[in-house]
């Protein structure tokens, strides 16, 4: 595997010099140019991945080594590293193309996060990119594949809001594609020339999340040794996506409330009050009205983020679409893993659209890479699919064999899902397969039983 690679343009030896140590002892390959005009040859003979330009540089400096490297075919991503008090240049940066910023002096956690995160951008473009020459000859929307009527429904909702600057809330399960719409969309409105700027809301730390979306000034808490920018400033003139916006706290709702108001924030720290234009999409997989019944959920909030709603539904809803999504997974990482399959057999197609998808696509994804990589045939066959797969029935998922690789709620609903199953079988058993009696003994409504007996694929026997 060839080591990921890292171009760092500085006209100071020294700082060339502490980048480069850094780097790689986190297992980069580095090279080093002293000014712009060695740094365009070095992208054009070595093709590094990505390079932290500085843009203080005599003769070429980095705003028009920048502009030149946007303009190239394949250019790798660029982070601006600049002095304090140059945020507004980086910024102005990011619109033109860089993918990130760094101040110096800057912390050696801060370098390395940032790097980790420049090429986990990288390998998500470069699967949109693969994903977009297959796309084209399914039935679809950009990256969103699908014919049933469920995703037909989705379409429809994001053509109507595309024209508009409207908030929208995105439902779904995880892995069902939230982001992917949230990307669409923004990707066919008028500001698909602007940043769109991604927050999970419940993958940073309630400690930290005001700082991330507001941004912060030095010294306003202990370790903010420089200013930062936040989510919103950077947003400006472009989307912000909020992705598990259910999982923000109650503090920091009424906080977000007000730039949804009057568009406007100061920084942690900071006196000055910032303006931004900036359109908001939200995401969650909570019950947001379930959530505001709780006192979890702020009510207004909910009905400024909730001017239009999009519901994603499950793959087990739109079973119709699995064919379409593993024939484009099946080539994809075929061509990822250099394997020669072409194909997969009707045995193993059936038994993946007749599996529950608890993950949903993600989940799929996963398998069909799992699939190619160990499969020694051009055709997937049956034996070359997961085990809870072929046989989901016998599959009782325990901590003790769940699938570590899983987010935590991946896996906390599959235990879920196969406790409920396990239990209600055991008691249809019981008393013969008789719903009313089964409903009894739960404690359940009849109706409530029966949508869960289909939900969760329980074959009975009734009296």
């Amino acid at each position: 595997m060839i080591k990921p690679s890292v171009l760092i343009v500085d006209d100071e030896k020294a700082a060339r010099y502490g980048m480069k140590k850094i780097l790689q002892k986190d297992n980069y390959t580095v090279y080093e140019a002293k000014d712009g005009t060695d740094a365009l040859q070095i992208i054009k003979s070595m093709h590094p991945a990505l390079v932290f330009l500085d843009i203080n540089m005599p003769q070429l400096d980095g705003m028009k080594t920048l502009e030149t490297i946007t303009d190239m075919k394949n250019p790798p991503l660029v982070v601006i590293v600049t002095a304090y008090g140059s945020e507004k240049i980086a910024v102005t940066a990011m619109k033109k193309g860089a993918c990130d910023y760094i101040t110096k002096p800057y912390e050696i956690d801060e370098l390395r996060i940032i790097a980790k995160n420049a090429f986990e951008r990288l390998a998500l473009q470069e699967e949109n990119a693969r994903l977009r020459l297959e796309i084209g000859r399914l039935e679809g929307m950009g990256e969103l594949i699908g014919q049933s009527e469920g995703m037909k429904y989705v379409f429809d909702k994001i053509e109507k809001v595309v024209t508009t600057d409207v908030t929208v809330l995105i439902q779904g399960e995880s892995g069902s594609g939230k982001e992917l719409v949230a990307r669409e969309i923004h990707k066919r409105s008028k500001r698909r020339n602007e940043p769109l700027i991604v927050m999970n809301c419940a993958a940073v730390p309630e400690t930290l999340i005001e700082s991330e979306l507001f941004g912060h000034e030095k010294g306003a808490f202990t370790g903010a040794a420089e200013r930062r920018l936040g989510k919103f400033e950077l947003a400006n003139k472009g989307t912000i996506f909020l992705d598990e916006i259910g999982d923000m706290s109650v503090s920091t709702q009424s906080k977000l409330l007000r730039v949804l108001q009057e568009q406007k924030f100061e920084r942690l720290g900071g006196a000055e009050t910032l303006a931004v234009d900036v359109r908001i999409i939200s995401a969650t997989h909570r019950d947001l009205e379930e959530e505001i019944e709780e006192g979890r959920f702020r009510e207004d909030l909910y009905y400024r983020i909730n001017v239009v709603t999009i519901k994603l539904p499950p793959l087990r809803n739109r079973k119709e679409d699995i064919p379409l999504l593993v024939n484009r997974f099946i080539q994809y990482f075929s061509e990822k893993h250099q394997k020669s399959i072409v194909s997969i057999s009707n045995e193993a197609t059936k038994l993946l659209v007749s599996y529950n998808w608890p993950g949903n696509v993600r989940q799929l994804k996963n398998v069909i890479e799992s699939a190619v990589v160990l499969s020694n045939n051009e055709i997937l066959d049956t034996t070359d699919l997961p085990e809870e797969v072929r046989h989901p029935e016998n599959h009782a998922v325990t901590l003790k064999n769940i699938d570590y690789r899983l987010s935590f709620r991946d896996a906390k609903k599959i235990l879920i899902e196969n406790f409920e199953r396990d239990f209600i079988k055991k008691k249809l058993e019981e008393f013969s397969g008789n719903i009313s009696r089964t409903a009894e003994a739960l404690d359940m409504h009849r109706q409530n039983l029966q949508q869960k007996i289909r939900e969760l694929r329980i074959n009975k026997e009734r009296n």
